[in-house]
């Protein structure tokens, strides 16, 4: 009786394995077509449909980035039957020189392409096109095919947009299964950072073809091709006139200028000069050596890559420090003459009346006061020497988003420089180092290198009364998100409470008037009540860096802005300028002060700069 019982079982497992593998093989050879299409794929065509891009647009829905229609001409080399070279080159306009040398290049490489189709001629005129496509017939293994090429009616922000250009075999290899000879992909910019959403998903037409490589009709009736699925569109955060505005100041000029909205932590405006005119990235392989070769390196965006002293904008942060640490209070007073004095030396200073307190400070950028604000941060009796009291400092500054990446979602963000007491243990020896060995830090200059982002970050914070929103470029919006980071408020290891204390010394900088002591009156619009900070960055390669933040208004800031200008002297000079220009268009619409206007955008800096040739 077990016996039986166990050949039944046994019997039945085998009929239900058998019915299962049954089922298994009817699925896959009568209902399911992928695995006699893959079986099928040596008689088989696949034509690549390929997708439209992504339309990139700015924060108030105009077009940045578009497409228009592109034609190439492909080449199927296994397929190529004797031609006439003279009569090919006549309707594609080019050398027969260059006919002979393609076909001498595939025969070389015939193994390698297979049947592969590959691109024979780029972006030629509609009417080449048409041509071509008349005689078409006469050319077996040549087609025509049209695609969409990026297309820039705004002249905004071709640094900030990138380039699109043609995928190289080292890009295919990182990317395996998503790209193939011909195909396009975003190299630089927005177009690199959203290729993913921006590039879309390739269709095809699945054709027959015999044992003559001859196409005969298309499989199944087109049943089994695959429609392209267009790109996301992408909205980014950035306002087109301020960007083009902000363009147009700083022509003939090296140097950035970054605009965020504070409250969202949003890039309205990121210029890097001298850049790359968007005419060129419609057409980036033909003005690539161009732009690779220009001395004052175009494609470097300096807004984000750049490292530089801040200057006296780093005032700010060593005065928040000292109220936050108690070593500073509004109404204390230090005196100046003419700078700070240790030992036989003297870190100088503009002339202005003396001793005076923090807002005072603020609105003159006295060097002075803030070498007294930081000595007695590093000197607190708190800490057990200079080395913890610094690294505490350090830890305070980076708070501001000094000394690391910010986590921006622009690529290629630079994190700039702070020093810890390890850094200078290693230069000057363990105990080798006092505050005056590094007073330089005191008013953002020595080790201290900081971005165009960053500081325009610093003036953000300041403007919420010490938080800051990751700046970023990049809005959510249908079928794109964006990481929550970019949402979070990221406070300052200084209480809010302190920076009303600093901030009307900004004003004052900005609105006392004329001789008053302030240094930034030339910045000054009725009405906007712009709070600002100048700064003249000590530069080792020529004359002093200009360098202006400010926000405006005073009271619920719409807009903080950074401008950067390299070897343009006093920060009053030309940064000023700039920033509260881009202040006043953004505010108001249009700029009143035409004469200004006139003279920031007439002035020519490039020669100040030293460059490599």
């Amino acid at each position: 009786m077990i016996e039986n019982n166990r050949y039944r079982r046994l019997i039945i497992g085998l009929g239900v394995a058998a019915a299962i593998l049954l089922a298994k093989l009817f699925s896959v050879q009568i209902l399911n077509n992928k695995y006699k299409i893959d079986a099928s794929n040596n008689s088989m065509v696949y034509d690549i449909i390929y997708p439209t891009r992504g339309i990139i647009y700015d924060r108030n829905g105009e077009i940045l980035v578009g497409n228009k229609v592109a034609y190439d001409i492909l080449v199927t080399p296994r397929k190529i039957q004797p031609f006439d070279t003279l009569l090919l080159a006549d309707v594609l306009d080019i050398d027969p020189q260059f006919i002979i040398d393609k076909m001498a290049e595939y025969r070389q490489q015939r193994k390698k392409i297979g049947f592969q189709t590959v691109s024979f001629l780029k972006q030629i005129p509609p009417e080449t096109y048409m041509k071509f496509a008349e005689i078409e017939y006469k050319f077996p293994g040549f087609k025509g095919q049209d695609r969409s090429i990026r297309d820039y009616p705004i002249n905004a922000g071709g640094n900030l947009l990138g380039y699109v250009s043609e995928v190289d075999q080292a890009f295919i290899k990182q990317h395996p299964g998503d790209y193939r000879s011909g195909d396009y992909a975003g190299k630089t910019g927005i177009e690199a950072a959203r290729e993913e959403e921006l590039r879309g998903t390739k269709g095809y037409h699945i054709y027959l073809r015999n044992s003559h490589n001859q196409i005969e009709a298309p499989y199944k009736d087109g049943e089994m091709d695959k429609e392209a699925i267009p790109g996301h569109d992408i909205v980014t955060t950035i306002d087109a006139k301020l960007q083009q505005y902000g363009q147009r100041l700083m022509n003939n000029k090296v140097g950035s200028i970054v605009a965020i909205e504070p409250e969202t932590g949003e890039i309205l405006a990121m210029v890097s000069s001298p850049g790359i005119d968007v005419s060129m990235l419609a057409d980036i392989g033909k003005h690539y050596k161009e732009i690779s070769r220009n001395p004052y390196k175009p494609m470097f965006n300096r807004a984000v890559q750049a490292s530089y002293p801040p200057g006296s904008v780093f005032k700010l942060v060593n005065g928040l420090i000292g109220l936050q640490e108690g070593t500073l209070r509004p109404e204390m007073k230090y005196p100046c003459s003419r700078g700070f004095p240790y030992g036989n030396k003297k870190l100088g200073c503009h002339a202005h009346p003396s001793p005076i307190d923090l807002e005072t400070a603020v609105m003159m950028s006295c060097n002075a006061y803030f070498c007294y604000a930081l000595r007695n941060v590093l000197e607190n009796r708190k800490y057990s020497d200079i080395s913890q009291a610094l690294d505490k400092w350090n830890e305070y500054v980076q708070s501001f988003g000094f000394g690391h990446k910010l986590g921006s979602d622009f690529p290629a963000e630079l994190g700039g420089t702070l020093p810890t007491s390890k850094y200078y243990n290693r230069i000057y020896g363990k105990g080798g180092w006092k505050f005056t060995t590094i007073l330089s830090i005191s008013i953002g200059q020595g080790e201290v290198g900081v971005t165009p982002l960053q500081i325009a970050n610093l003036a953000a914070t300041v403007a919420n009364r010490g938080y800051y929103i990751i700046p970023h470029i990049i809005k959510a919006s249908d079928g794109v998100e964006i990481e929550n980071k970019y949402y979070e408020k990221h406070y300052t290891m200084v209480d809010p409470e302190q920076f009303n204390k600093v901030t009307h010394g900004m004003w004052r900088a900005v609105n006392s008037g004329f001789g008053s002591g302030g240094t930034a009156s030339i910045a000054a619009v009725p009405g906007l009540n712009i709070c600002g900070k100048t700064g003249t960055a000590q530069n080792p390669h020529g004359a002093d860096n200009s360098v202006f933040i400010c926000f405006a208004p005073e009271n619920n800031p719409k807009i903080a802005i950074a401008a950067y200008v390299e070897n343009a002297g006093f920060g009053a000079t030309w940064a000023a300028p700039i920033a509260s220009l881009m202040v006043e268009q953004y505010l108001t619409g249009d700029v009143k002060r035409k004469d200004l206007e006139k003279r920031v955008l007439d002035g020519d800096l490039m020669s100040r700069v030293k460059v490599k040739k």
